[in-house]
C-alpha cells in the first residue's frame, strides 16, 4: 500500500514539473511539429490517469519501461546503479557500527568520564558536518597528498574484489560519519537505562565481571533503538547519498535520479522511486524480523 501511494505521488509530482522531455529529447531547436510528435510517441498527450494506468500495470509484470534519452530499459540501468548503492550503504553501516559500538560502551560505562565527554562532544560535531565538507578534506588528504586511496571510480566488485574495496574506502567512510554520532547517541542512552535495570542487579549479584554484563545481558536489549534507526537510516542513505556519489564519481542511484529529473525523463524517475521504495519497505520489515530475534519477549507481545 505505501508503495502505491509513493508511485501515484511520484506520477503527479513528476507531471507538474515544468517543460516537456520531448524537448529534452530533441533540444532547444525543437520545431513545434517534432515536439508534437514526440509527444504522442511517448504517450505523454493522453490523460494522466491513463498514462499512471500504463505505467503501473507493466512495471507490475516487471517492465519498467524505456528511458526517454538513452532508450535503454530502465530496470537494465537500474540493475546497474543500485548494487553501487547497496555495496556503499553495506560498508558505510558496517563502519558506522564498528565506531558506535564500543564508543557507546566505553561512555556508557564510565559515565561522566573524559572519555564520555569527548565522544559525546564528537557525536554533535559528526551530526552537523554535511558529506561534502567531510568528504573534500578527505579526498585532499587521504588521496590527493598521500595517494592512499583513489579519489574517483568505481569497479564492480564482481570484477576486481580488491580494487572495488579500495575505491570505496573514502566515499564509505564519508557516508558512515553522520551514522556513527546518531547510533552512538541513541546506543548510549539505552545502555545507561538498561544497566539501571533489575536483572542487571541480579547478573551482579551473581558474581559475574562487568565485561560479561554488559555483552551478555545489557547490549542484546539496547540494541532496539540503534536497529529502528539503522532501518530509516538505510533506506534513506540508498536515495540520498547523491553528493557522496558526485564527489566520489559512483554511478549509484542518487545520480540517476537527478539526472532523470533535470532531464524529465518520467518513466527513469519513476522506476528508480518505485525501486527505492520497495527496498525501503523490505529494510522495515527485516528490521521486524529481527525485534524477535534480539528479544525473544517480543514474540510474545
Amino acid at each position: 500500500m505505501i508503495v502505491f501511494v509513493i508511485s501515484i505521488g511520484v506520477f503527479l509530482l513528476l507531471h507538474l514539473l515544468p517543460g516537456n522531455p520531448a524537448y529534452a529529447i530533441l533540444g532547444p531547436g525543437a520545431t513545434p511539429l517534432a515536439v508534437a510528435k514526440v509527444t504522442r510517441q511517448l504517450g505523454l498527450n493522453k490523460p494522466l490517469i491513463d498514462q499512471y494506468v500504463t505505467w503501473l500495470t507493466r512495471a507490475l509484470h516487471g517492465n519498467l519501461g524505456t528511458s526517454y534519452l538513452t532508450e535503454q530499459p530502465v530496470s537494465t540501468t537500474i540493475g546497474h546503479a543500485f548494487p553501487v548503492d547497496l555495496e556503499l550503504v553495506i560498508l558505510s553501516q558496517l563502519i558506522a557500527f564498528a565506531l558506535a559500538i564500543p564508543m557507546a560502551i566505553t561512555a556508557a560505562r564510565r559515565q561522566a568520564s573524559i572519555l564520555d565527554r569527548i565522544f559525546t562532544m564528537s557525536s554533535f560535531g559528526m551530526l552537523s558536518l554535511p558529506a561534502f565538507v567531510i568528504g573534500v578534506p578527505l579526498v585532499l588528504a587521504v588521496a590527493v597528498t598521500v595517494h592512499w586511496f583513489p579519489a574517483t571510480g568505481y569497479t564492480p566488485i564482481y570484477s576486481q574484489p580488491i580494487t572495488n574495496l579500495h575505491e570505496m574506502i573514502l566515499p564509505s567512510i564519508t557516508l558512515a560519519v553522520g551514522s556513527v554520532a546518531i547510533y552512538y547517541r541513541l546506543l548510549r542512552t539505552d545502555l545507561i537505562a538498561t544497566l539501571q535495570e533489575e536483572f542487571i542487579t541480579l547478573a551482579r549479584s551473581k558474581g559475574l565481571s562487568n565485561r560479561e554484563v554488559m555483552y551478555r545481558h545489557a547490549l542484546r536489549p539496547s540494541t532496539f533503538s540503534v536497529l529502528t534507526a539503522t532501518a530509516i537510516n538505510v533506506g534513506s542513505l540508498l536515495g540520498g547519498a547523491v553528493v557522496v556519489e558526485y564527489l566520489f564519481g559512483l554511478p549509484g542511484m542518487g545520480l540517476l535520479l537527478v539526472n532523470g529529473i533535470y532531464s524529465r525523463d518520467y518513466v527513469m524517475v519513476q522506476g528508480v522511486i518505485l525501486t527505492l521504495a520497495v527496498a525501503f519497505v523490505l529494510v522495515n520489515f527485516l528490521a521486524d524480523i529481527l525485534y524477535r530475534v534480539i528479544d525473544p519477549r517480543v514474540r510474545h507481545a
